[in-house]
């Protein structure tokens, strides 16, 4: 398809067949540069600052520092949204799982693939203006399917992170390749799917693997040239905890100590080999100078037998100082984890009412538990979670050989999926599965940076699997909502001033719901799951909607390779 744009435009139409994209070997690397290359000015941290109230751009992958996903404009809102149509759609090279979240600056888009392409698209007509190729190493080992959910933007660069666990920066005008830096061994386990995010000079980046027996982090990198500037572990050098025996929730966990205890003083803290990676991007607390992420599950993930203790942080939100990378606190969900629910969901920032009703600062996050939890912003400490949004049955049975079924399975709950967030309804939306599952154990040796799950967990045939899109009152954990779904949910959510809920479904569905009711009020056939979180922006004085349709790996959902961006007339 070189030498012509790839862009469709389209009109009053529900659906169009998506044609299939050429694969571009991942060894070559290029830039293929058109005629227009837009007006790209600088991203100043200034305007990084204001991007929750930014009405023209989406500058992050999650819209702003706070990762609230809300969107303050309301061109498009209840009352129009039922003539939203298809502006553009863009095809991409690759057609395999979609995640990517669209950043918008100054009406330059920029849109990521797996196998680590990066395109710079017109925001106004999905005119090509440039595409990078990253070349992968020999070496790219990952959990879940290959997948980049999308680059970071500031001053005249734009940042990556790859499959091969490399950050890379390109020139934003050109998608020339300014520097490149390895993060970490690929062949040990390590990877990239994250988005990195940026915030005064420093590009932060956690790392994939748990799967692997990595030990996991969080680093930060100079923008300008690449040179690291801290590292905080996720598995510090003592994971033993306080030996919990029940999880956030007061729920026993069935852990047996004395056996754990006696095979700690046999080999020692497992903290080289625990797991613990960092999938989504932190929030970050300009006031007080503080990021909050999450960490995932410990390695390997379902024999408990060979990782003695609470598996310090696996499983728990941490908070780390911005400048130094210092321990500030954590909170663990589910100490010694066995069941693979480790905490992926981006954390959101939002004010949050205590139990006496006092509002203050807080922290949000959706666990594959099938919890909402909100805490202290202050101390991590936590102050309530959600009515549970999706079965639990036999929680917290431990795996056997023979295999034994609980719920959720090992996809949730909410995956990585981010939420969003309705501040004036003080409303958060989460998308759910709904996967029965067996987990069974087996101990084997960790086998040198391949996939070391310690046994497997299997989705029950004989059961339904769906989803659901659920609206949760984070200032009392009430479910407000509930819209039930046909397959299982996995992407993001998107929430605008206009009083709006977009997300999309694996069937190609992607839909528009009233934020305080969850009723349907328009909808759209995609040809490909519509599995990735969408954006909008505003170019021209005109609002969009923006999405990609390309499937999903970990789920197995119908692939594709479109950028499609809607608006109203």
């Amino acid at each position: 398809m070189t030498g012509f744009s790839r862009r469709t435009l389209l009109a009053g139409i529900a659906a169009l067949p998506l044609a299939g994209a050429t694969m571009v070997p991942a060894w070559s690397q290029e830039v293929k540069p058109t005629m227009k290359w837009g007006d790209m000015s600088a991203v100043t941290q200034d305007l990084l600052d204001r991007a929750a109230g930014d009405g023209n751009n989406f500058l992050m992958t999650n819209g702003d520092y706070t990762q609230k996903r809300y969107y303050p404009n309301r061109q498009i809102n209840i009352t129009n949204v039922n003539q939203l149509r298809p502006a553009w759609i863009f095809q991409t090279e690759v057609k395999e799982s979609l995640e990517t979240s669209p950043i918008v600056v100054n009406g330059v888009m920029y849109v990521t693939t797996a196998f680590d392409h990066v395109y710079a698209l017109d925001a106004r007509t999905g005119e090509e203006l440039w595409h990078y190729q990253q070349k992968l190493g020999p070496i790219t080992i990952y959990c879940c399917g290959p997948n980049n959910r999308g680059v970071a933007v500031y001053g005249d660069k734009v940042y990556l992170g790859t499959l091969d666990s490399k950050l890379v920066a390109l020139d934003a005008k050109t998608g020339k390749q300014v520097w490149e830096k390895q993060i970490a061994d690929p062949e040990l386990g390590y990877s990239e799917t994250m988005a990195p995010t940026v915030v005064d000079g420093k590009v932060l980046i956690g790392t994939n693997g748990g799967e692997y027996g990595i030990r996991g982090f969080v680093k930060a990198y100079n923008a300008a040239d690449g040179t690291l500037l801290w590292t905080f572990y996720t598995i510090p050098e003592n994971t033993v905890g306080v030996w919990a025996t029940k999880d956030a929730t007061g729920r026993d966990m069935h852990r047996d100590i004395a056996a754990e205890k006696a095979q700690l003083a046999k080999t020692g803290d497992p903290y080289k080999l625990l797991g613990g990676g960092v999938w989504q991007n932190p929030a970050v607390d300009l006031a007080t100078r503080r990021i909050y992420f999450v960490v995932g599950n410990p390695s390997p993930d379902l024999d408990g037998s060979v990782r003695p203790g609470d598996n310090l942080y696996t499983d728990s939100l941490v908070a780390v100082d911005l400048d130094t990378g210092k321990y500030v606190c954590h909170f663990q969900y589910i100490a010694h984890d066995v069941w693979d629910l480790d905490a992926v969901s981006p954390p959101i920032l939002v004010s949050v009412l205590d139990n006496d009703g006092r509002a203050g600062p807080g922290v949000i996050h959706a666990g594959k538990t099938g919890h909402v939890y909100v805490h202290n912003a202050n101390d991590c400490s936590l102050i309530r979670f959600s009515e549970a949004m999706v079965p639990q049955e036999n929680m917290w049975t431990l795996p056997l050989k023979e295999g034994a079924r609980m719920l959720p399975g090992a996809n949730g709950g909410v995956e990585w999926s981010p939420m969003a967030i309705n501040p004036g309804l003080g409303l958060a939306y989460a998308i759910n599965l709904h996967q029965p599952m067996t987990y069974h154990v087996q101990n084997t040796p960790y086998p040198n940076g391949k996939m070391w799950l310690g046994g497997a967990f299997k989705v029950i045939p004989t059961e339904e699997q769906w989803g659901n899109i659920t609206a949760m009152d984070y200032n009392t954990g009430r479910i407000r909502w509930q819209v039930k779904t046909p397959q299982p949910m996995i992407g993001g959510v998107l929430a605008t001033a206009g009083g709006l809920v977009f997300t999309g479904e694996a069937n190609g569905q992607f839909k528009a719901y009233d934020a305080q009711t969850g009723a349907t009020l328009w909808q759209f056939q995609a040809g490909a799951g519509v599995n990735a979180p969408p954006s909008s922006y505003t170019v021209g004085g005109k609002q969009y909607i923006v999405v990609g349709a390309g499937g999903n790996t970990q789920i197995d959902y119908k692939r594709g390779n479109a950028i499609i961006a809607f608006t109203v007339d």
